[in-house]
């Protein structure tokens, strides 16, 4: 079994990311690299207090606190090109372990129970939190009900 040290040892990381020299425009180094860490639990809930609905700024500060190398103030964070936000962003999201890679989602997207729920849901109009309180037995009856009824269109 892992200690609390060692999974807390993985915030303590630093990571190098080389950032696209076309984000930097004409007068960036060819070579340009910043150093991000993950955020940590505290660090998202902090954000998310401080941004509320606002998702800008929920961008700016997410990139703000993870970017260990070279500090930016909040000013600067906002004066970034969008684009560099943007890839700065994708990038504490990978580091930090919110980013789902596209094989995850391909198996989320191909999981049974995730595709009966996506029809539940497109057929009937029904939330996903309507959704998640049918039973097994309740979504395999309205699956049938589906096919069936499909089945006599045809």
């Amino acid at each position: 079994m892992l200690t609390a040290d060692e999974l807390l040892a993985g915030s303590a990381l630093t990571h190098e990311v080389a950032v696209p020299p076309d984000l930097l425009g004409p007068a960036g180094p060819a070579d340009g690299r910043v150093r991000l860490r993950p955020l940590t639990v505290r660090d998202l809930t902090l954000i998310s207090r401080a941004a509320k609905d606002n998702d800008q700024l929920l961008s700016a500060l997410m990139v703000q606190a993870a970017l260990d190398e070279p500090p930016l103030t909040h000013g600067q964070v906002n004066a970034l090109p969008v684009g560099l936000l943007e890839f700065l962003l994708r990038e504490v999201n990978r580091i930090s372990g919110i980013t789902l890679g596209v094989d995850t989602l391909q198996n989320a997207a191909a999981d049974p129970l995730v595709r009966a729920a996506h029809l539940l849901s497109a057929e009937f109009g029904w939330t996903p939190e309507q959704v998640a309180e049918l039973t097994l037995g309740q979504m395999l009856v309205h699956l049938e009900l589906i096919r069936e009824r499909r089945r006599a269109d045809v």
